[in-house]
């Protein structure tokens, strides 16, 4: 089973140049003019698209071994989360927006 998560985008160079600094390197291929997909993980996709009828409406969790040392290279890149939470059960959250809204999340087991 393969995982394909789009985010659209209004402007795909503009968020190209923010997810590369978000993900930490360019895009694992473009499939066409207007795509590019990282591989975060074995069959574990995140695609940017240009759609801007769409984009600003899209929300995606990607759960992490190691969230403290991910915010962290993120920050190092110059992105600051917008969102932080701490869930009762102890699970943490820190959410991203790309230039059109997109929310793009982190979250780690409790410390």
């Amino acid at each position: 089973m393969d995982l394909f998560a789009g985010i659209p985008v209004t402007d795909l160079a503009a968020a190209l140049e923010w997810y590369e600094r978000l993900f930490g390197s360019p895009p694992s291929f473009l499939p066409n003019e207007s795509e590019a997909v990282w591989e975060l993980g074995e069959h574990r996709h995140v695609f940017i698209e240009t759609k801007p009828e769409h984009a600003g409406h899209a929300r995606h969790l990607v759960f992490v071994n190691d969230l403290d040392t991910l915010v962290a290279q993120i920050a190092a890149r110059g992105l600051t989360p917008t969102e932080r939470e701490t869930y009762p059960n102890g699970v943490r959250k820190v959410a991203y927006r790309d230039p059109d809204g997109n929310e793009l999340g982190f979250g780690g087991a409790p410390l």
